[in-house]
């Protein structure tokens, strides 16, 4: 199986999600700052009466309406301070070694402020973050407030982060890509019925109201999620596939203006994923799906290997791109 040249190297691939993370993070340091800095002047004054550090604590969670716990640490990272909650103090944590949680771990000392990445919380193992802000006393840096916070009760933007476009390679198991030429393509159920079962995908699709269809070739069916229905998914198994009178059951759709593969595209993309199907007998798709609205073609191969393309892309290649003769094609 040839490789895609223009695969993505992980890095590519996450780096738009990175960004959306990061823009995320930057959304959140900006709220915590100014409250963090005045919290700590405030701290640094009665600093280290843990009864003192309390109440300033307790009187601070009001600027910081989504934190879970306040306290203080002295300079090695011992805790001084009960925990501050909006149940009230909490002392169980008074005197805890916090030198090695993650977000005391990577405290640069010129830094003020630093927001932790996500960790999982020891409490309620969660994804959370921690923001930690120095205290200065006479510009001597004498321990620092935490901020823990829980990610699900932050007020984040999160807009949907939208997936670029990309060609996108993933390697399977290693344990069957090492068997692949061991094996041979089994025809199954659905192979001998192909060419009848992708007119009814096709019309399905084009048809009546099916947005994402995930063909399962190796073990004859097909998944099926429906524009007026999309949270729930239908499973056909090859005796509906191959039965024209399943259209009864789904009502007739105008196809979607706004749909990245166009009605014309879609009988193509099948009739290539039947090409992928029988075009060698190792190395063989064992199941392909499209999305109409995002325009991705999923392929997993019997190498266990997948990919995830662009349909123009995927439309753009010629079976020779994947190893399979002009004379197999014809078969």
């Amino acid at each position: 199986m040839t490789q895609a040249q223009d695969t993505q190297t992980p890095q590519q691939v996450y780096e738009g999600l990175k960004g959306s993370i990061a823009r995320q993070r930057e959304v959140l340091s900006d709220m915590m700052k100014i409250p963090l800095q005045e919290i700590a002047d405030i701290c640094a004054e009665v600093w280290p009466d843990r009864e003192l550090l309390g109440q300033a604590l307790l009187s601070g969670l009001d600027s910081l309406p989504y934190c879970q716990f306040l306290y203080a640490l002295d300079s090695d990272a011992q805790q001084i301070s009960d925990n501050a909650s909006h149940q009230g103090l909490l002392s169980e944590h008074f005197g805890r070694d916090r030198s090695q949680r993650p977000y005391i771990r990577d405290i640069v000392p010129a830094e003020n402020f630093i927001l932790s990445g996500a960790y999982m919380s020891l409490r309620a193992y969660r994804p959370s973050v921690t923001a930690i802000q120095v205290v200065r006393k006479q510009d001597k840096v004498v321990g620092f407030i935490g901020a823990d916070f829980d990610l699900r009760d932050l007020p984040l933007t999160r807009i949907l982060y939208e997936e670029a476009p990309q060609w996108k390679q993933i390697k399977g198991d290693p344990a069957i890509r090492g068997n692949v030429f061991l094996q041979t393509r089994v025809q199954s159920r659905l192979d001998e019925q192909l060419d009848d079962a992708l007119v009814i995908i096709e019309e399905l699709m084009t048809v009546h109201g099916v947005f994402h269809a995930q063909i399962h070739f190796s073990s004859s069916r097909a998944i099926i999620w429906l524009r007026n229905d999309p949270f729930r998914y239908r499973l056909l198994d090859v005796n509906e596939l191959m039965d024209p009178e399943i259209c009864f059951a789904y009502p007739i759709v105008d196809y979607p203006d706004n749909a990245v593969i166009k009605v014309k595209e879609i009988k193509p993309i099948l009739e290539s994923f039947r090409k992928l199907r029988f075009g060698d007998e190792s190395i063989y798709l064992r199941s392909g799906s499209m999305n109409i609205f995002n325009g991705l073609i999923g392929l997993n191969f019997s190498c266990d290997g997948s990919h995830y393309i662009p349909h123009e892309e995927f439309l753009g290649k010629d079976m020779s791109f994947w190893g399979i003769s002009s004379a197999t094609q014809s078969k």
